[in-house]
């Protein structure tokens, strides 16, 4: 029969987050998210975890910016959930037993176990096995006989081999060969091919910019105010040596000098206050590859042009760093529409056939669009991007009068989907059975 096996996983906590975060607070308590944000700081876990597992678990309860510990979650202060019990006992059995073996010796329900423990892929495995069983149903007499898998030179040489076949073992074909894993790219990769593939195909050209920027091309050539809270150190990585560089044409910057304080030219009224040309001139990890479309934007402001970019974006976030692809036309006839075509053109090839748009609020775009795409193993629509044409503010100083539409896609997500996973880290971990067994046809 099947059962189902548990691995623990190296790195897996002695003491789950959510658990520490219960130990660490008086029960029953209700508390606003800002103080239990500080309080997972403080404790060095992640706060949407602790949400995530406590709330699916019941420990834990969240709304309207309330976090709430009932007065039932008091028994757990007490007692061990089914699955840390079953996470102790793995690791006192080595780090493997079967499920069903644990619900006897435990006396918990596998079903718990289960539903608290098959997302977390950072904490343990839950792999299918086969388990046989013989039932000798009668007394029987047998002779034991040595088989022989194998025949030397001299019985082949002298035919001595055909007093020996009855010891020979049989071939059995139908036993299961050795799996062979081939070299093969990493299954990310395969998706940034096929990005570059859907781009080229369509007409775009590929284009790159440093991974290290000036806040000039990050933020301000973006319109955004120098105070904007996404320029602050804990949103952005600065530079300390060197930590300024070089902007372009003084020309160029006076005219985002002015959009900023007046408007410029663009009949916009612009931030209204004094923009600060050191400010600009901080290096930054880029936070975005827009810099990279504005880079090619100022480079080449007239029509037509088709354009875009994949690369790495750097953010003080969880995952520091994730592969964003931007793209942008450049054409007097362009228009939403087109975008919106543009877009569902690109999922289409990328095997999606339903997408809808939502509208979206974007800082340098308007109007502005949210992409998602209709998700048939999960019945569901999937967020995917962002996109929206570039406000005057954006492409008027650069010396572009037509529209540019723009947008970037998470190709991180569009991955996760193709290979159903649930934890964006699982693509950058180095889970090399995972890499062996997964197919890149799919």
């Amino acid at each position: 029969r099947e059962e189902e096996e548990l691995i623990l996983q190296k790195g897996a906590p002695e003491v789950l987050p959510e658990r520490r975060l219960l130990e660490s607070l008086s029960v029953p308590c209700e508390i606003p998210m800002q103080e239990l944000a500080e309080k997972t700081k403080e404790l060095g876990i992640e706060m949407k975890d602790i949400i995530k597992w406590g709330v699916q678990r019941g420990w834990f309860e969240r709304s309207q910016g309330v976090f709430r510990i009932p007065e039932e979650t008091k028994r757990y202060l007490r007692e061990r959930d089914e699955d840390e019990k079953v996470l102790e006992a793995l690791r006192k059995k080595g780090g493997k037993a079967f499920l069903s073996t644990l619900e006897k010796e435990l006396g918990i329900s596998s079903d718990r176990v289960k539903r608290l423990l098959h997302r977390r892929r950072e904490v343990v495995k839950i792999k299918p096995r086969k388990k046989r069983f013989f039932l000798l149903r009668q007394a029987i007499e047998a002779e034991l006989k040595r088989e022989r898998s194998q025949l030397t030179p001299e019985e082949i040489e002298t035919g001595k081999w055909r007093e020996v076949l009855p010891e020979l073992k049989r071939y059995d074909v139908t036993l299961p060969a050795k799996e062979i894993y081939p070299g093969k790219i990493h299954p990310l990769q395969k998706i940034f091919q096929e990005t570059r593939r859907a781009f080229l195909e369509m007409g775009f050209e590929e284009i790159v910019s440093p991974h290290v920027e000036t806040s000039f091309w990050d933020f301000d050539a973006l319109f955004q105010p120098q105070d904007h809270p996404a320029r602050d150190m804990q949103d952005t990585f600065y530079l300390a040596r060197p930590a300024r560089g070089k902007l372009p044409n003084e020309e160029l910057v006076e005219k985002v000098r002015l959009t900023h304080e007046v408007g410029g030219d663009t009949g916009s009224k612009g931030w209204g206050y004094h923009w600060d040309k050191e400010e600009a001139q901080k290096l930054v990890l880029r936070t975005h590859t827009t810099a990279s479309t504005i880079r090619a934007l100022a480079k080449n402001p007239h029509p037509p042009g088709k354009y875009f970019c994949v690369g790495r974006v750097f953010r003080n976030e969880t995952i520091s760093y994730k592969h964003l692809p931007e793209f942008h036309v450049v054409d007097e006839n362009a228009n939403f529409a087109t975008l919106l075509g543009l877009l569902k053109a690109f999922y289409q090839k990328m095997g999606f056939s339903e997408v809808k748009f939502k509208p979206a609020f974007f800082p340098y775009t308007e109007p502005s669009t949210e992409v998602f795409v209709w998700m048939e193993s999960k019945k569901t629509w999937i967020e995917l991007g962002g996109a929206g044409i570039f406000r005057p503010e954006v492409t008027e100083p650069l010396g572009c009068q037509v529209p540019v539409l723009a947008w970037g896609l998470g190709l991180e997500r569009l991955a996760m989907l193709r290979y159903s996973l649930e934890d964006i880290r699982n693509l950058y971990w180095s889970d090399i059975q995972w890499l062996k067994e997964t197919p890149l046809c799919l």
